[in-house]
């Protein structure tokens, strides 16, 4: 599995980073920087968690 991004669709707000911090981080041009893509069985809980709490659902994972 791994995490896809909507660059298009992100506004930065920094949710997935508090929720998911080994996968996503906002530098400091308020932009999102993906640190990870694959997603490992242990980490998919903390990186749904962030798909899920993405109020502009820039985020999904897929297969």
């Amino acid at each position: 599995m791994k995490v896809v991004v909507d660059r298009s669709k992100c506004t930065g707000l920094g949710i997935c980073e508090s929720l998911a911090p080994a996968f996503f981080e906002i530098d400091d041009n308020g932009e999102l920087v993906q640190l990870e893509e694959g997603v490992t069985d242990e980490e998919f809980a903390a990186v749904e968690e962030a798909v899920q709490g993405c109020p502009t659902e820039a985020l999904r994972i897929v297969s």
